[in-house]
């Protein structure tokens, strides 16, 4: 019998220069987990760009979990810079390695970064409904942004999500404040 995976099996660190092209693959591998939802059916797959990943690593700002054992990469998450706030552009982890607090503390390295560049807040977008989304981060302190409220930046993550083929009547925009 296979034992679970624990906190004491991984880590989270920055992420290497050459570990950027496997990211991909831990997006493709948890995105496997929306096609059990009837209503998300037709979303097309959205990965995370490479040159995006680049900046976003040049800016430090790229995190990966990896295994203990043996340095295999089971998650991630990358961020970026838009109207003031440290932005969540991406968190994935590796289905098998699900339910472990590897997301929550990907998250946590997230906050980290933006206090440490003194920043007043983390947002990100995500889909409102889906439980391992939207209210996975209400948990974690994010609260949901009236649309009317974005500032620019944000207004454009949006709008760039929708021209992607993201359903922008199923996504939230959510800010977690940090002071």
């Amino acid at each position: 019998m296979m034992r679970t995976p624990t906190a004491d099996d991984w880590l989270i660190r920055a992420a290497r220069p050459e570990e950027l092209g496997a990211l991909n693959a831990i997006e493709r591998a948890a995105g496997v987990r929306f096609e059990a939802i009837p209503w998300l059916a037709d979303v097309p797959e959205v990965l995370a760009p490479a040159d995006g990943l680049a900046a976003a690593h040049a800016r430090g700002q790229v995190w990966v979990a990896a295994a203990r054992s043996d340095g295999t990469l089971v998650g991630f998450a990358y961020a970026d810079l838009v109207d003031g706030a440290v932005h969540l552009e991406e968190l994935d982890v590796l289905p098998e390695w699900g339910g472990r607090g590897i997301g929550r503390a990907l998250v946590a390295e997230v906050v980290a970064d933006a206090a440490a560049r003194g920043l007043a807040a983390v947002t990100l977008t995500t889909f409102r409904d889906v439980p391992w989304n939207a209210p996975f981060y209400a948990r974690l302190g994010f609260r949901v942004v009236d649309r009317a409220a974005l500032g620019p930046g944000l207004a454009a993550v949006l709008a760039h999500e929708t021209s992607r083929g993201l359903p922008e009547p199923l996504r939230v925009v959510m800010r977690r404040d940090l002071r």
